[in-house]
């Protein structure tokens, strides 16, 4: 019998085959995604907080090293309307004419103001023949005033300044120390104004017991 011939596929066929399935098989690359740019965020300024408004406290303290002046003696007197303790109001302009003695004291019913009240008080005629006027000014309420006048019996007009503002005129609200600690307050001064409005006679440092005699003695002067 004669022997079958076998048939050899062609080797080039064969590995051309082999070609197109590892292309078919092979995985693509993944396709890689560009990063993403951040955006550029625009800062906001910090918001800028507004200065602190002064207290009234700091409104009203003069500044450190600086003090109020006093009327010098020679000037014109600062004119002013206050309320009285009636509650009347005394303008100083009306009483041209006639002498005035302004006294500033811080408190009424205290040991040292009662103490100059009562000696105003006590000298009153001697006052009156001098044709004076007699005006005691603190930071007190009218109420205030009246009980002091009734309790004490005194004569005189008593102006409430609870604004400070009569007493800032006549450079009395100043700076003042106790125990370690300072506020402000009437420092306690008297002047006496003659009939024409001048301020003739200026006491700034004044010690309530017989003070009255000195007020005299400076209306004596006016002669």
């Amino acid at each position: 019998m004669a022997k079958k011939k076998s048939v050899r596929k062609p080797v080039a066929a064969k590995k051309t085959a082999k070609k197109a399935v590892k292309k078919a098989t092979a995985k693509k690359p993944a396709a890689t995604k560009p990063a993403p740019t951040k955006k550029a965020v625009a800062k906001k300024p910090a918001p800028t907080k507004a200065a602190p408004k002064p207290s009234p406290a700091t409104q009203t303290k003069p500044a450190q090293g600086a003090s109020p002046t006093w009327p010098r003696e020679g000037a014109k007197a600062p004119n002013f309307t206050a309320v009285a303790h009636d509650g009347s109001q005394v303008t100083l302009s009306a009483l041209k004419g006639r002498p005035v003695v302004l006294y500033f004291y811080p408190k009424d019913d205290t040991p040292g103001c009662t103490v100059e009240a009562c000696g105003f008080r006590d000298a009153h005629a001697q006052f009156g023949r001098h044709k004076a006027v007699v005006l005691g000014v603190s930071p007190d309420s009218p109420r205030s005033h009246v009980k002091f006048r009734e309790k004490f019996k005194l004569p005189f007009t008593l102006l409430a300044d609870e604004d400070h503002s009569l007493a800032d005129r006549y450079g009395a609200w100043r700076e003042k120390s106790m125990y370690g600690k300072t506020y402000m307050g009437v420092a306690r001064s008297t002047f006496v104004i003659d009939a024409k409005g001048t301020i003739s006679k200026a006491f700034t440092t004044v010690k309530p017991e017989g003070h009255e005699q000195e007020v005299l003695a400076a209306l004596a002067a006016l002669r």
